[in-house]
Parts: C-alpha cells; sequence; structure tokens
C-alpha cells in the first residue's frame, strides 16, 4: 500500500487549495482515509476524515472551511481547502487504515502514511 499527497503550496490568507491523496496497493473499501497535519514544534494533529460509507469527520479548526471527498475511479482522495488562514500552515499528510476505526482522528490508529505536502498561508 502506498499513499501519494500532493497539491501544496504557497497562498495567502483567504485563498484555496486542494490537496490530494493516490491510494495504490489497495481499494479504499472498509477503510479509513484522512487528513493529518503538523505545524513545526506541534504535535500532528487531525483535520479532516472520510470513511468508505461515506461518513465525514473535521476538526472544529477547520469545520466549514474544508471539505474532504474521494473519486473511487481515481483511488483518491482530496482535501479541499478554503479561506486558508496563518495558523493553517503545515505538513499535510494523509494516512490510510483498514478496517474503519472509532478513533479515526488519533494518528496511532494508521498504518499507512503519504510522504507529506507543505501548505504556507501567508498573512
Amino acid at each position: 500500500v502506498q499513499l501519494q499527497a500532493s497539491g501544496g503550496g504557497l497562498v495567502q490568507a483567504g485563498d484555496s487549495l486542494r490537496l490530494s491523496c493516490v491510494l495504490s496497493g489497495r481499494s479504499f473499501s472498509g477503510g479509513t482515509m484522512t487528513w493529518f497535519r503538523q505545524a513545526p514544534e506541534k504535535e500532528r494533529e487531525f483535520v479532516a476524515a472520510f470513511r468508505t460509507n461515506g461518513a465525514t469527520y473535521y476538526s472544529n479548526s477547520v469545520k466549514g472551511r474544508f471539505t474532504i471527498s474521494r473519486d473511487s475511479a481515481r483511488n483518491t482522495v482530496y482535501l479541499q481547502m478554503n479561506r486558508l488562514k496563518s495558523e493553517d500552515t503545515a505538513v499535510y499528510y494523509c494516512a490510510a487504515r483498514w478496517p474503519h476505526t472509532v478513533a479515526y482522528y488519533s494518528a496511532k490508529e494508521y498504518d499507512y502514511w503519504g510522504q507529506g505536502t507543505q501548505v504556507t498561508v501567508s498573512s
């Protein structure tokens, strides 16, 4: 199983970005795909999760601004980030696990990780 994250960049506050995470080696079925982020000198934190039954979950800090979605045909999960803020600056990681977990917000639950993509939001 491999995860390939992309789409990060340098943007201004208020702008939008879309991150992509391509899954290879396995189908999504029965799993949870999640985005985490890690800012300098901070712990990795949960951002958003997508379960293959269609359920989505968001951290309070991004709810209403970010949207997680999936394209089954492309085996890809997206994170659409709107109204970006300087505090969104971090390295964003996609992660996956099978089967689903109720502790989707915990990085310890995930077996597979992408390489990370940098998002920098200037104010």
